[in-house]
């Protein structure tokens, strides 16, 4: 088994994690811009000189933070298609693991990304053995072990 398709979908949906917060700083960095004012001598309309009164957004700034918000949202589009072939890799690699624990230990851990304790207490709820009992430090050994064991193979 290859551990490290499975490390690699984890840095992936992480990756899309970060971008995604990335364009929401964005989005709300360009909806709290100020609106900047300026006054200049000039004609108005009406053919009168005198102060005139200009507002709106700081020009460069703006157009900066949506043209970042536009390549956040294209690189997270792209991410999201690896994402997706990154998760039918670990998928099938999970499945070619035998017993049904050890597959469900790891989809919960490598796919749900839920800790070794939250791991371990589902799989208690789930399988309710006698007087065996799954526990952080298990669910990592034999993670270890999962992996130690296909690299000797």
């Amino acid at each position: 088994m290859e551990k490290e398709i499975l490390i690699r979908y984890c840095e992936v949906r992480e990756e899309i994690r970060d971008l995604r917060r990335r364009i929401e700083k964005t989005e709300k960095e360009i909806d709290h811009l100020d609106i900047v004012s300026d006054s200049v001598k000039g004609t108005r309309p009406d053919g009168t000189y005198g102060a005139i009164r200009i507002t709106g957004y700081p020009t460069p700034e703006y157009y900066q933070k949506k043209a970042a918000l536009e390549r956040y949202k294209k690189l997270l589009e792209l991410k999201e298609t690896e994402l997706l072939e990154e998760m039918t890799r670990a998928e099938e690699t999970i499945e070619s693991i035998e017993k049904p624990d050890l597959r469900m230990m790891m989809r919960l851990y490598y796919i749900d990304g839920l800790t070794w304790a939250q791991v371990a207490e589902q799989l208690n709820q789930n399988f309710q053995r006698g007087n065996r009992r799954y526990t952080e430090d298990s669910c990592r050994k034999r993670n270890q072990r999962l992996f130690e064991n296909s690299i000797r193979e």
